[in-house]
């Protein structure tokens, strides 16, 4: 990873005593929050020292297994929580300081829907139009135009208990960007729907971005990262573990190819075998595929073929890729991001260095 260009290797830009000195090109700026939770007999770190920037106008994945410390540090930036130590501003506004001005500049589709099924799609709009303060005058207008974009203009007078998981998500999410934020958080948007729902939040999440706004996104899916993040954050037991684009993340992984070859079975002088190839870095076997790291997939991938055929070995499969974010994650934790751990990668001494 080039260090030089990482955000999260240099301290925040520092405010002067009367706020930001000009316009920053980062609209959030996170300086070493620390958030414990936890009574006189037990302390829990969920956040644990993370500092780092969001530039403006990107989408910027935050990515960790359950209880990594994400909805955390979102809670924190939407001015939910405080932080026990650090802090962090959202455009001009320190987080402690300036609540109510945050909150007018933020959108927030949580994880668990918070849509009233029993109104319609347009009342759901303009009732959360009403809260945030749109004027009567242009809130008709707005609601029109987001069901425009959702597709949901012909059932604009139906209940929402009606509706898909699919097209609930869409109007929760135009509900969060109803009054223009300048930032959306979505957490987990896609979780639990099917394959056609989940593209199609993808696009609306594209749409959005495409109007200015900043999107921080919490996702456990790793096509989703890949297909919608500019630059993406690993965070594991609440600390950043790195920070870069999906491009700079795959070269963290010394071996350039992985390997997969499906199999019933291995034995471990098989493996050992393999192991013995200098151009081999790691050799598993999991679910049912030998996964083997390389420097040159397509150079090694005779020899691993000459080897199996020689404990006749029976391959039902070969594939050659390159790491997928997963791998990146197995790599520098050790362990997956569903948080079972794995025999495969080692992971990588340090991590981030801050």
């Amino acid at each position: 990873m080039d260090t030089s260009s990482s955000p999260s290797l240099k301290d925040p830009p520092r405010a002067s005593a009367t706020g930001w000195d000009e316009i920053p090109e980062n609209i959030i700026r996170i300086d070493h929050i620390t958030k414990t939770f936890g009574s006189t007999t037990k302390t829990v770190t969920a956040v644990d020292d993370v500092s780092f920037d969001v530039r403006r106008g990107e989408i910027f994945g935050l990515l960790g297994p359950n209880g990594a410390g994400k909805s955390t540090l979102i809670r924190i930036l939407t001015t939910l929580l405080q932080p026990t130590t650090g802090t962090a501003f959202v455009d001009r506004y320190e987080i402690t300081k300036a609540p109510e001005k945050i909150r007018g500049i933020i959108g927030v589709c949580p994880q668990n829907s918070t849509l009233d099924v029993e109104l319609t799609a347009y009342d759901n709009l303009e009732f959360y139009g009403k809260l945030v303060n749109i004027p009567d005058s242009d809130l008709d207008a707005r609601i029109w135009q987001l069901l425009a974009m959702t597709g949901l203009e012909d059932r604009a007078h139906m209940r929402v208990e009606t509706f898909s998981g699919g097209m609930r998500r869409k109007l929760e999410i135009v509900r969060a960007f109803i009054h223009h934020p300048l930032i959306l958080f979505l957490d987990e948007p896609t979780i639990g729907l099917d394959p056609e729902a989940r593209r199609e939040v993808w696009l609306q999440i594209s749409a959005l971005n495409k109007e200015k706004t900043t999107i921080i996104l919490t996702t456990h899916y790793m096509d989703e990262a890949e297909k919608l993040c500019d630059r993406i954050a690993f965070v594991d037991k609440g600390r950043l573990i790195s920070l870069d684009t999906t491009d700079n993340l795959r070269k963290l992984i010394p071996a350039g190819d992985l390997i997969e070859i499906g199999t019933d079975s291995v034995s471990e002088g098989v493996l050992s075998a393999l192991r013995e190839n200098g151009m081999i870095n790691s050799v598993e076997f999991r679910d049912l595929k030998l996964v083997i790291s390389a420097k040159n997939g397509s150079r090694v991938l005779p020899a691993i073929v000459a080897i199996l055929e020689k404990h006749s070995i029976w391959m039902n499969s070969i594939s050659i890729r390159p790491p997928s974010l997963e791998d990146v994650f197995i790599y520098l934790t050790g362990k997956k991001l569903d948080g079972t751990g794995t025999s495969g990668f080692l992971p990588a001494q340090g991590g981030l260095e801050r």
